[in-house]
C-alpha cells in the first residue's frame, strides 16, 4: 500500500487507547460497515472500509505488532503482506486475538443466537400444569342466602387410562431427535468473503424445536397423556357471595400433560334478579302495599321473606305512603337488616257502602 493508514484514525480511537478500547471500538465499527447491512450499491464501499477496519484491528489488538507500528509508522501490511495473507493467517490460534469472541458476537447480531447456544441440547419434554378453567355459574338469591350446594358439569383433560399419562404404552418414551441430534435446530455454515463462516439455524421440523420425538406413542391419547372427558362437581356457594364474585377451586382444572398437576377452576358468580328483593351488601330492599285504613289507623302486616318465613310488619297509625320501616337483622344470611318501604294501595273497585264512607270522610275534611 503505497498511501500510509492511521490505524488509530481509523477505529476512532486515542493514540493510548487500551486493548478494551481498541476491541469496543472494531465491534462498533464492524457492526456499522458490514457489508450485509447495506444495500447492493454501497455494498462494495462497504467491503472496502470493512476490510480497513479489520486490518487496523489486526494490527493494534497485537501488542508487538502494534510497537512496531508506533516506532516505524508502518504496518506488516506494508512490509509485504496482503488481505489474503490476513485472512490465512486469522485462522491460527492467537492468543492475543479474539476470533472467538469476533464470531460470537456477529451470531448475535446477525442471527440473534450464537454458535455455542445454537449446540446446546434441549431438555427433554417434562409434565406441564394442567390449564385452569373458568366458567359463569348462574345463581338466585335464595341460594346465596342459604349457601345452596349445586352441581355444575364442565368438559377437562383427565388422565389417560391406556398409557397413564406418560403419552407412550410402551417405555420407549420420548428420544433424542435423530435429525437435530437434541438441539431442536438444524444450523447450516455458509462461507463468506474475508475468511468468515457463518451460520443460520432453523426450527428442526421433526420434533418441532423440543429435541426429543415421542417413539410409540398413544393411541388414544396422541401421545399427550392426557384426554377430555365430561365430569360433574358439587360446588359449594358461599353465604353472602355477590353478583362478580369469582370463586377459586384448587386443583380441579384440566390435568397437565404427560401426567402434570391439575390447573385450578375459576367460578364468577353471576346473581339472578329477584322478583321481590334486591341487594345492597348484605342488606335487602323490598316494597310492601298496604290499604289506606291500615295506613291511617294503622295495624300489623305479615308477609313472606326471602326464604319463605313469615315476617311481621308494624305500621303506626297515620303511616304516610313511601315510609320505610327497618327490621333489623333480617337481611341476607342473617347479617344485614331488612328495608321495607310501604305504598298505600288505591283499589280499582270501590264497593258502594265504601264510597259512601269515603264520601262521609271528605266531608269532614280527611
Amino acid at each position: 500500500m503505497n498511501k500510509k493508514k492511521d490505524y488509530y484514525e481509523i477505529l476512532g480511537v486515542p493514540r493510548n487507547a487500551s486493548q478494551e478500547e481498541i476491541k469496543k471500538a472494531y465491534y462498533r465499527l464492524a457492526k456499522q460497515y458490514h457489508p450485509d447491512r447495506h444495500p447492493p450499491e454501497k455494498r462494495k464501499w462497504a467491503e472496502e472500509k470493512f476490510k480497513e477496519i479489520a486490518e487496523a484491528y489486526e494490527v493494534l489488538s497485537d501488542p508487538q505488532k502494534r510497537r512496531q507500528y508506533d516506532m516505524t509508522g508502518q504496518s506488516p501490511f506494508e512490509q509485504g503482506f496482503t488481505w489474503d495473507d490476513m485472512g490465512e493467517h486469522s485462522y491460527r490460534v492467537m492468543d492475543d486475538f479474539p476470533w472467538a469472541d469476533v464470531f460470537d458476537w456477529f451470531f448475535r447480531e446477525f442471527f440473534g443466537v450464537s454458535p455455542q447456544t445454537s449446540r446446546r441440547y434441549a431438555a427433554p419434554p417434562q409434565p406441564q400444569r394442567g390449564e385452569d378453567i373458568k366458567v359463569r355459574l348462574r345463581v338466585s338469591l335464595e341460594d346465596i342466602a342459604r349457601g345452596a350446594e349445586r352441581e355444575i358439569r364442565l368438559a377437562r383433560y383427565e388422565i389417560c387410562p391406556e398409557c397413564n399419562g406418560r403419552g407412550s404404552k410402551t417405555s420407549a418414551g420420548f428420544q433424542r431427535c435423530p435429525v437435530c441430534h437434541g438441539t431442536g435446530q438444524i444450523v447450516k455454515s455458509q462461507r463468506a468473503g474475508w475468511g468468515m463462516i457463518f451460520q443460520t439455524s432453523y426450527t428442526c421440523p421433526s420434533c418441532g424445536g423440543t429435541g426429543y420425538v415421542l417413539k410409540d406413542p398413544c393411541p388414544k391419547c396422541g401421545g399427550t397423556g392426557r384426554i377430555k372427558k365430561d365430569v360433574s362437581l358439587k360446588i359449594k356457594i358461599p353465604n353472602g357471595v355477590q353478583n362478580g364474585d369469582v370463586l377459586r377451586l384448587h386443583g380441579e382444572g384440566h390435568v397437565g400433560k404427560l401426567g402434570g398437576p391439575r390447573g385450578d377452576l375459576f367460578i364468577t358468580i353471576e346473581e339472578l334478579p329477584h322478583p321481590r328483593f334486591k341487594r345492597k351488601g348484605f342488606d335487602l330492599y323490598t316494597e310492601l302495599d298496604i290499604s289506606f285504613t291500615q295506613a291511617a289507623l294503622g295495624d300489623t302486616v305479615e308477609f313472606p321473606g326471602l326464604l319463605g318465613e313469615k315476617l311481621k310488619l308494624k305500621i303506626p297509625e297515620g303511616t304516610k305512603s313511601g315510609t320505610v320501616f327497618r327490621i333489623v337483622g333480617k337481611g341476607l344470611a342473617g347479617k344485614g337488616d331488612l328495608y321495607v318501604k310501604v305504598n298505600i294501595a288505591v283499589p280499582k273497585k270501590i264497593p258502594r257502602k265504601a264510597k259512601k264512607l269515603l264520601k262521609e270522610l271528605k266531608e269532614m275534611g280527611l
